[in-house]
């Protein structure tokens, strides 16, 4: 047998390569450090479109009842109207009977004397008969001794409150124009409701990025490759969570 083969010793023994161990110690540290972003951002990404969905159902219940008051604001502004109509044709009548018995002598209206309903009379009947939301504008109309009084308003729709709000109030407008004011509340609830949802959205979005450079990470070869798409999703990671942060939060019953 030949003796050349050298027998291997200690010293011959072959040592792991120090920048191989290296880069073995940074890949399990790049390896762990994507698992943590993933398993965050899948539970975040989870959140927000929770969160999404439910401001989409918000929205829609504020633009259903914005529709609701609507409706409603539009039937009693025409019940409004109708009334006002009577109010109207009520007032003609009653000046056309006030004048007829005037020309017929069954009633006598001096300047400055107050008007006091004639039993008997078309006038009285008519005066009895007008609404109680009209009958104040009338009363006050009449106060102003309209016969004599070139100042005195022209009909008791025109008489004012020294606060400037008009005497003759139909309590059908009034409704009619607080249910506006609420359809407008709640259109704004409604977009403000939508623009939430598409925050969140957003922030869907930017995890979902998360998600793809922290998986992509996994796969390339070359550490520094690892750490520049890490260093991307973990960019993505804090900014999407900053921003879920500032938004207002639905629980599950609301």
């Amino acid at each position: 047998m030949s003796d050349d083969a050298t027998p291997p010793t200690a010293g011959n023994e072959t040592e792991p390569d120090h920048e191989t161990t290296l880069m073995f110690g940074a890949s399990d540290r790049i390896e762990l450090i994507a698992t943590i972003a993933l398993a965050i951002a899948t539970i975040l990404t989870a959140w927000s479109a929770f969160q999404a969905g439910k401001w989409g159902g918000k929205q829609s219940i504020y633009f259903s009842e914005a529709g609701a008051a609507r409706t409603e604001s539009t039937r009693a502004d025409t019940e409004g109207g109708q009334l006002t109509q009577i109010d109207v044709a009520m007032y003609i009548d009653w000046i056309t009977a006030i004048s007829n018995d005037l020309d017929d002598g069954a009633i006598t209206l001096e300047p400055g004397d107050p008007y006091t309903p004639t039993p008997g009379t078309v006038s009285g009947f008519l005066y009895l008969r007008f609404r109680p939301e009209f009958r104040p504008a009338v009363d006050a109309w009449l106060a102003t001794d309209p016969v004599s009084n070139p100042d005195a308003p022209s009909t008791p729709f025109a008489m004012t409150r020294p606060d400037g709000t008009p005497v003759y109030q139909v309590a059908q407008r009034q409704e009619a124009d607080r249910l506006t004011e609420v359809a407008d509340e709640k259109s704004a609830l409604a977009r403000e409701a939508n623009q939430n949802g598409d925050n969140y959205v957003l922030t869907m979005v930017l995890f979902a990025s998360v998600l793809f450079f922290a998986g992509v990470s996994s796969k390339l070869v070359r550490t520094r490759n690892r750490i520049i798409a890490l260093g991307f999703a973990g960019i993505l990671l804090v900014s999407g969570s900053l921003i879920l942060l500032s938004l207002p939060i639905l629980t599950l019953r609301a």
